[in-house]
């Protein structure tokens, strides 16, 4: 129930501060850029608008260019020149310098996003005790410039269904975007970026895992109209603790395709190697189909999605199986 709670008053809070900046009236000298790149979020796990980018038939009226729907004047975009309406000037410019797809249930997405998320995963691990992760590290993503983006991840909370595994918070994490080129639909509609995970040891065993590990990352996407395909291949490393850890090497593939404007069904083949370790010499292959719905507007910059989706098990080796994934989202 706390956990329910914590997501509520997160949810509250951004519609509150979604509010706080509402109608500002727009400064004549900057209405004319400000209509061009006025943002209307579309979700790329904020899949928002490229309003610099011509839209193509295939969009939805909510992916299409702001200035292609005439725009609000009194949109957040075309407000004052402070900090926080330059801010989200270069937030909208970013956006429209990629393409627009859902971010997926397990690939990390490769495209910047700005929103705060919240996944559930239920699974059970080879000894059949079954475990409930709240949060899975995700949480509040920003997008400071046009190039990077810097998501500070929410401790996973571990409920465990076994009495003597004790529950508990895990490791503290953050994760940093950085985008080395990429094009929207019409204009090539692919990304490729490099980024850096670290999580930093501030849990307890088992949920935490004692060491500083980082999580370097090459990630690509490119997308053909209503189908887009999402890649990334990174190598978790820890700091120190190599032998209990171990290294590996995780490979992720999203397959996604566009239904009625609002339904994104996708297919994962998520495989890790084992490098080191107890369990070198291995690896672990998941099948995940999953379903992502939305965006649905909520206060003028705010939208919600919701998903869900199974990872399945497909080789001898694995650590855990049958993992239920249900995810929110708020792109603003």
């Amino acid at each position: 129930m706390r956990f329910s709670a914590i997501t509520g008053i997160a949810c509250a809070l951004l519609l509150l501060t979604a509010s706080a900046l509402h109608g500002q009236s727009p400064a004549p000298h900057l209405q004319k850029f400000s209509s061009a790149v006025q943002s209307t979020v579309v979700d790329s796990a904020d899949h928002a608008d490229s309003p610099l980018a011509q839209a193509t038939p295939s969009q939805p009226d909510d992916q299409r260019p702001a200035a292609a729907r005439g725009g609000d004047p009194n949109s957040l975009t075309n407000g004052p020149h402070d900090w926080v309406h330059r801010w989200l000037r270069k937030v909208d410019e970013a956006r429209s310098e990629q393409p627009h797809y859902a971010a997926p249930l397990i690939t990390t997405h490769p495209l910047l996003v700005q929103q705060f998320r919240f996944d559930t995963y239920n699974q059970s691990a080879r000894n059949g005790v079954a475990t409930d992760v709240y949060g899975a590290g995700k949480g509040l993503e920003i997008i400071p410039n046009t190039r990077m983006e810097v998501q500070v991840g929410i401790p996973s909370y571990f409920f465990r269904h076994a009495p003597n595994i004790p529950d508990g918070f895990g490791d503290v994490s953050i994760f940093l975007k950085f985008r080395v080129a990429s094009a929207p639909e019409g204009r090539g509609g692919y990304f490729l970026g490099f980024f850096l995970g670290g999580s930093f040891p501030s849990a307890q065993s088992p949920n935490g895992q004692g060491h500083t590990v980082w999580s370097p990352m090459l990630a690509a996407a490119k997308r053909w109209k209503f189908f887009d395909w999402q890649t990334n291949l990174g190598g978790t490393l820890p700091q120190s603790g190599t032998p209990l850890l171990g290294r590996q090497i995780v490979f992720n593939n999203t397959f996604q395709f566009n239904v009625a404007r609002k339904l994104w069904p996708e297919v994962e083949n998520n495989t890790t190697f084992y490098v080191d370790g107890p369990h070198s010499g291995n690896y672990q292959n998941f099948i995940t189909p999953g379903l992502i719905v939305g965006p649905f507007p909520l206060a003028e910059r705010l939208r919600f999605m919701f998903g869900g989706g199974e990872q399945i098990a497909t080789s001898q080796f694995y650590t855990y199986n049958h993992r239920w994934i249900w995810t929110i989202r708020f792109p603003f």
